[in-house]
């Protein structure tokens, strides 16, 4: 179960990246800004090490799944309906890099109409969850904090870039 989860949170990674990579040339391509230059690489390498982590951790210890599966699977499950929907909701505007297109309206469809930032808030829970489901406790709170720093200095940097550049 471990592996068949693992590969599935790094093949979404992958495919996002792929998805990430042609919105920016598509943004660019329509005279993208970037901001956050100096912290997307953090991001990048936070992201990265996760992964490190979890596997090490979980093969260390090798504790097995927590006691209460169900309930870390649904939490999952929810948390992935929200990350997919915070990304279709932005569509072509959807990247991992800070990219504003000038003189654009922000988006306030699906979960932006309640929530800021909700795909932070899904990378969260997940960077949280997925350990957790494998007990994988240093882990989830290890990465629960680098994010919690990286999404800090992102969000500032996020919430500047919007207000220069977009209605």
């Amino acid at each position: 179960m471990f592996w068949t989860i693992l590969i599935i949170f790094i093949t979404q990674r992958l495919i996002e990246l792929g998805v990430a990579k042609r919105n920016e040339k598509n943004a660019i391509k329509q005279g993208a800004v970037e901001y956050g230059k100096r912290h997307y690489p953090f991001i990048v390498a936070m992201h990265v090490l996760f992964f490190i982590s979890f596997i090490w951790e979980t093969a260390v210890f090798q504790r097995g799944m927590t006691p209460f599966p169900a309930l870390v699977l649904t939490a999952l499950v929810l948390t992935q309906g929200l990350r997919y929907w915070s990304l279709f909701s932005l569509g072509r505007c959807w990247n991992t890099k800070v990219l504003v297109i000038p003189k654009t309206d922000l988006i306030r469809k699906g979960p932006y109409q309640w929530i800021r930032h909700p795909n932070y808030l899904a990378v969260a829970l997940e960077l949280f969850l997925l350990p957790l489901l494998f007990q994988a406790y240093l882990t989830a709170v290890l990465f629960t904090v680098f994010n919690a720093v990286l999404i800090l200095i992102r969000i500032r940097v996020e919430e500047r870039a919007l207000k220069e550049w977009c209605h």
